[in-house]
């Protein structure tokens, strides 16, 4: 179900991201996120001049190269279009995002490294989406193949250790119906009530 029906208004700002993740032939994975800002008018800026109505203010890219584990092997940024010539001298810094692992502790280390004046404010905010988008590109493939590999061996998948989606969100709590049903041993939930429901 979309949105309500809105009052009468007028548009002022868009803010795109489109994050896409790619599995490479050498076996790691690239996660690209792209960010556009543009205006319905147009305004004069300090540094770049007039911008008219849909000539970006921002436009913004990052790559993320990562193992099947989520470990970041290497970075790269590009700042295209910023309001001041200096935006993007700040994209050399994002290399400490190298060795990282894009899971639980990502936003805090990328803020201890990238945030405040160490950092570009929209370029740390497009590693948010970035690292969903690598949980999605990454894992559901990788499980998937390995569900294909079992099937194919007459056996059950091997479980390698703790979910990486476990407690990540309310669907996959420990003590929730699919940590019963799919991790049964990390389910923390009452075990009499998960028999009475099996």
């Amino acid at each position: 179900m979309p949105l309500s029906e809105p009052a009468a208004r007028e548009h002022i700002h868009t803010r795109e991201v489109v994050c896409r993740g790619y599995r490479r032939t050498d076996g790691l994975w690239d996660i690209e996120g792209h960010l556009t800002d543009v205006k319905s008018y147009g305004f004069n800026t300090e540094q770049r001049g007039r911008l008219e109505p849909g000539d970006p203010v921002h436009e913004m890219w990052i790559r993320l190269t990562v193992d099947n584990q989520l470990t970041v092997h290497a970075v790269e940024v590009v700042t295209e279009k910023s309001p001041y010539h200096a935006c993007g001298d700040i994209t050399p810094d994002f290399q400490k995002l190298v060795g990282l692992n894009v899971t639980k502790g990502w936003t805090r280390a990328v803020k201890e490294r990238l945030g405040g004046v160490h950092g570009c404010t929209h370029l740390v905010e497009l590693l948010g989406p970035v690292a969903t988008t690598a949980f999605q590109t990454v894992f559901p493939l990788l499980s998937r193949e390995a569900e294909e590999r079992a099937k194919a061996e007459g056996t059950r998948p091997v479980s390698k250790g703790r979910p990486p989606l476990l407690d990540m969100c309310h669907m996959f709590r420990g003590d929730g119906e699919h940590a019963r049903r799919h991790w049964p041993e990390h389910y923390t939930g009452d075990r009499k009530d998960a028999a009475a429901a099996d």
